[in-house]
């Protein structure tokens, strides 16, 4: 006779899962959604696009963030139907799939749990990543293409919506760099940790001497910020170049000038976008990008002033963030929280929850101290 007991198990999750509730404030969240449901659906919502834009973009996130924890309630309710399913029946297949489900749960809510970290002044919002090649050549620019590829399926794992902005491909292999945007709630927060440089070791597929390679790249991740677009960047600041959208190799993939590059003379910050219809498109794109890493700059200096002069000027942790191995030991290794796997495969293809987790609760205890 079975008897499959998971009632402490089904307890503990339900014990953290009310203590997510709470951070969440669910009633507050339904309370916001109606409010923007209002606004939504008022009649002369779209007079204003730019508005509407944000009172929709508001609304999506904040369902997606309530349908997920109500989803995990629903889910929780239902393993306690199936467990008693189980022991009526005596089904040993309902007792392994209640058993897989309640793993499920387990992982589920701890990525939940790491959420209610989530509480810097723009964690809640959508993320701009840019990944660019370093040192290394070849091996770089490829490892640059591995992780833009990585981050894509773990955003497609999430079922995030991503939207690839721009991508600069090298003569040889790879990108020399890409930047694109999720578009989900708390991205910014979750990818932050991602921001540094990673290093990959390995036997170069390019070369012929059969040696170890060691090459570089950098992930930068910024939010996507209302108020950047309160920035007014003077015509005279910034030079504009138009270019030929391009394909791996070079080759061209449209007939038209429509790719826009514009640089910020005063600071060099040089934002490319070419991934929209029109050079009117990709030259907005790129100034609300340019315009949120202005903002951003801004806020970085007058901390730095402020430290400064309070005499309290302390170092931020390390760029080298994250090494890769592909050869000997296969392994990759997070050098500031010890998190490692030892079988990358899985990592290039998006399973960086583990990574990401270690990250948020490393950083937590970071600004505790």
């Amino acid at each position: 006779m079975l008897e499959l007991d998971l009632s402490a198990d089904i307890a503990a999750l339900k014990s953290t899962f009310n203590e997510i509730q709470a951070v969440v404030d669910v009633p507050a969240l339904e309370e916001e959604i109606a409010r923007l449901s209002e606004q939504a659906g008022a009649p002369d919502l779209w007079d204003d696009p730019e508005q509407a834009q944000k009172v929709t973009s508001a609304l999506s996130h904040r369902q997606s963030e309530l349908a997920r924890v109500t989803a995990v309630a629903q889910r929780l309710d239902d393993l306690e139907v199936l467990v008693e399913l189980a022991n009526e029946m005596d089904d040993e297949e309902s007792a392994a799939e209640a058993r897989t489900e309640l793993a499920a749960l387990g992982d589920v809510i701890s990525q939940l749990e790491v959420q209610t970290l989530l509480d810097g002044e723009y964690d809640d919002r959508a993320a701009v990543v840019t990944i660019r090649s370093g040192a290394g050549g070849d091996d770089a620019t490829d490892f640059a293409e591995m992780l833009l590829r990585m981050y894509l399926r773990w955003a497609e794992r999430h079922k995030y919506p991503v939207k690839v902005m721009d991508t600069s491909y090298a003569e040889g292999a790879g990108i020399k760099s890409a930047t694109f945007e999720v578009d989900a709630p708390y991205a910014y927060g979750t990818l932050s940790v991602e921001a540094g440089t990673h290093r990959l070791a390995r036997i170069s597929p390019f070369g012929s001497a059969d040696k170890r390679q060691t090459s570089f790249a950098a992930v930068e991740v910024i939010p996507v910020m209302e108020e950047a677009q309160e920035v007014e960047i003077p015509e005279t600041d910034i030079r504009v170049d138009v270019f030929r959208s391009s394909g791996p190799g070079g080759q061209s993939v449209n007939t038209t000038d429509s790719a826009v590059r514009i640089t910020h003379i005063p600071t060099g910050i040089v934002v490319s976008m070419q991934n929209e219809k029109s050079q009117i498109q990709n030259r907005a794109a790129a100034m609300r990008v340019l315009q949120t890493r202005l903002l951003l700059l801004k806020r970085e200096e007058e901390a730095a002033k402020k430290k400064e002069l309070a005499g309290t000027i302390t170092a931020s942790w390390g760029d080298q963030m994250r090494s890769y191995f592909l050869y000997g030991q296969q392994l990759v290794k997070d050098l500031r929280t010890g998190y490692e796997v030892g079988n990358p495969a899985p990592v290039f293809d998006g399973e960086i929850d583990g990574f990401i987790a270690a990250g948020i609760r490393w950083r937590k205890r970071k600004d505790e101290d």
